[in-house]
């Protein structure tokens, strides 16, 4: 289980989280959803323990991380793996290598155990037959399925997402969230999933909160979502509604303002 409780951070140009809390349960994919900014990336390095909050815990399978020494978060770190935005394959190495990449360094496998781990995870996600291609032979979203696989070879507990589909033509997006969805079904896989695209969200989300301007303003089920009356919902799911009024724009406090000509 994954508890954050009331979990606030700030950098030098102000509060990037206000009084931040929700839970995932195991085996749940939990949607953060919101615009660029919002915060959701941040929640994801504070997961990792690659940042501390100003206050508040964060408590994984009972443990609370924050204060952690780097060894001890290196052991819950074991855990977890994460699928980045942009992939990041290493370029030098192949499909093979990229997937093993993980357990290969810390030497805990056999070589056989670690390239059967490989070959399960490629078939997982339908690239077992480019295991020996490199990197820059791969299209976009084959390298996300890499990532993916690579992010599955190592028996994770929690997988988390970083705008997986972010870049992604429509039948890579479907691909990328079908297996997300089987991630939850076959390997009941606790899943964190930061995007700011609603079909991902509510084709993937067991669970979904929202963020604006480093607050929760929802915390609850796709349905839930698609009924709620905030303003600010309601504009990040329905621009068109919320910003019809012409010269109708955002404003820096999080409102709306009509400019004149």
């Amino acid at each position: 289980m994954i508890d954050f409780r009331h979990v606030s951070l700030r950098f030098d140009e102000g509060l990037v989280l206000t009084d931040m809390s929700f839970t995932v349960v195991p085996g749940e994919t939990l949607v953060i959803l919101g615009p660029s900014g919002c915060g959701k990336t941040t929640i994801l390095r504070l997961l990792l323990g690659l940042i501390h909050p100003e206050s508040g815990s964060i408590v994984i399978d009972g443990r609370d991380i924050v204060g952690l020494r780097e060894r001890e978060m290196g052991q819950v770190r074991r855990t977890m793996a994460l699928v980045f935005q942009g992939a990041a394959l290493f370029d030098s190495l192949t499909v093979r290598e990229n997937v093993g990449y993980r357990l290969w360094e810390e030497g805990l496998q056999t070589d056989e155990f670690i390239d059967q781990r490989v070959d399960e995870s490629l078939r997982f996600v339908g690239l077992h037959d480019v295991s020996e291609h490199m990197p820059a032979e791969l299209s976009g979203g084959m390298k996300k399925r890499v990532a993916i696989a690579r992010a599955l070879a190592s028996t994770p507990r929690v997988i988390l997402y970083d705008e997986p589909t972010a870049g992604l033509d429509p039948i890579n997006t479907h691909i990328i969230n079908e297996l997300i969805c089987r991630l939850h079904t076959k390997e009941a896989v606790t899943q964190v999933v930061v995007t700011h695209d609603i079909d991902t969200a509510y084709r993937v989300a067991n669970h979904l909160i929202m963020l604006h301007r480093g607050e929760k303003i929802f915390d609850g089920t796709v349905e839930e979502l698609k009924a709620s009356d905030d303003l600010h919902v309601r504009a990040f799911l329905s621009p068109g509604g919320v910003l019809s009024t012409p010269r109708c724009f955002p404003t820096k406090d999080g409102g709306y303002q009509v400019i004149d000509d």
